[in-house]
Parts: structure tokens; sequence; C-alpha cells
């Protein structure tokens, strides 16, 4: 009994120093960012960089999100006499729900642990403590300029996701089905609104890039020198970001659509 506690114990206090340096660490990122913007080359390649790694990935993704939606969809509104509105039901779960989350998701996967690899191996070849022997920050010039690239491009993608699912729906219901184009597009631009449906997702959307890509720079910063190291950490990224996508859209939706 004295060993299950101590262990529980030491859990705890191992949690709890873990956020502590964690939260130390997102403000030294914020800290680090008030020069950054004046090299914004720095930012601009990492977005570059990261959006290469999960461009091909999401819009396949988002175009075959969008055939099931156009096929499940019309089934279940076929039953109700209701098919004219599938642009709609397309439009609202791709921009509120799917585009957003499984971006996210896909962008843990791909980008993230790529991040968390890169930091990882500089961190195992003592690149970051050599960068501080030249007097050179390795929060204000590797870590501050991809988390930033990883919060702008995540809105990018998951627009890129929406937009080729809802094309795909159109392909699938319109001209595969047969659903009347006018009522397709009609009721979707009748039914989805700017503030409430599109701007909530990109709200969605950004702060999902904040979790994931600070989780991939964390866990990389934090990995333990070694091959084996660096391999949990990836991981934990993968893990770690996955969940925190999925409280996060909870959370988020019951605030923003309560």
């Amino acid at each position: 009994m004295l060993s299950l506690l101590e262990r529980i114990g030491r859990s705890t206090r191992v949690g709890i120093g873990s956020i502590g340096y964690a939260t130390r660490m997102f403000f030294a990122i914020l800290r680090a960012s008030g020069g950054l913007w004046r090299r914004g080359r720095l930012i601009t390649d990492q977005i570059h960089f990261i959006g290469n790694y999960s461009l091909v990935i999401i819009a396949i993704s988002g175009l075959f999100v969008g055939f099931v939606l156009g096929l499940q969809g019309y089934y279940t509104l076929n039953k109700y006499g209701s098919e004219q509105a599938l642009g709609l039901l397309v439009a609202l779960s791709l921009t509120r729900e799917l585009g957003p989350v499984v971006t996210a998701l896909l962008f843990a996967g791909r980008a993230g642990t790529s991040l968390t690899a890169e930091i990882g191996l500089m961190k195992a070849g003592e690149q970051l403590s050599a960068m501080e022997m030249m007097a050179v920050n390795p929060m204000q010039r590797i870590i501050a300029p991809r988390f930033w690239a990883g919060v702008v491009a995540m809105p990018l993608l998951a627009a890129l996701f929406s937009a080729l699912g809802v094309y795909g729906g159109y392909l699938v219901g319109v001209k595969l089905i047969g659903v009347d184009e006018g009522a397709f597009w009609s009721q979707m631009q009748g039914g989805v609104d700017v503030w409430q449906d599109i701007a909530n997702g990109v709200i969605k959307s950004a702060i999902f890039g904040v979790a994931v890509t600070f989780i991939a720079l964390y866990q990389g910063f934090e990995s333990q020198p070694t091959p084996e190291g660096v391999a949990r950490a990836t991981t934990r990224t993968v893990v770690f970001a996955s969940l925190s996508v999925l409280f996060l859209d909870f959370l988020l939706t019951a605030l923003m659509f309560k």
C-alpha cells in the first residue's frame, strides 16, 4: 500500500512539474517572439516547410471526407425528402467540426511528429547547446518561428480541407447522384453564416494550431538526447496532441454553439 502511494505521489509530482515547465516554456516562446516579426523570413520559411509536409495528405483527406459526407448525407436526407439540403449539411459539417478537427489530427500526425523529431535530433546533436554557446537564443531562433508557423499554417490547411470537402460533396451529390445543382449551392449559401460558422471554425483551427504545435515543440525540446528518447517523444506528441484537440473541440463547441 505504501509503495502504491509512493508511486502515485511521484507521478503527481512529476506531472505538476511538467505542467509548470511547459507553462514557463510557453511564456518564454511569447517573450522570444517580440523581435521575431522583424525577421519575417524565419516564419515564412517554416510556414512553407510545415505546410508542405501536410498539404498533400490534408488535400486528399478533405476530398474523400467530402465524398463520404455527400454519400451518407444524401442517404440520410433522402429518408425525409430533404436531399436538396445536402450542400448545407456538407458545408456545416466541414466548417464547424470536421475541417478543423480532422486537419488538426492529421497535422499532429504529420507535421507535429516532424517538428518533435527535428527538435529532438537537434538536442541530441547538441546543436541547441552550441547555439547558446554562441550567444544565440534557441527559443528565438529555432522554437518561436516554428511555433508561429504552425499557428498560421493550421487555419490555412483547415480552409483547404473544408473547401475540397465541399467540392467532394458536390461531385458525389450533384454529379454522381443527381441532386439539383442550384439547390445544392443556394441551400449552402443561405444556411452557412460567415461569423457563426466559418469564423468560429477558423478560431477553432487557430487554437488547435497553438495546442498541437506547442505540444510538438515541447516534446522535442524535453526529449532524451537518444534515439529511443526521440522516438518516445514523437509517440507522445501524437497521443497528447490528439487528446488535446478532441478535448478543446468539445470545450470550444460548447462555448461557441451553445
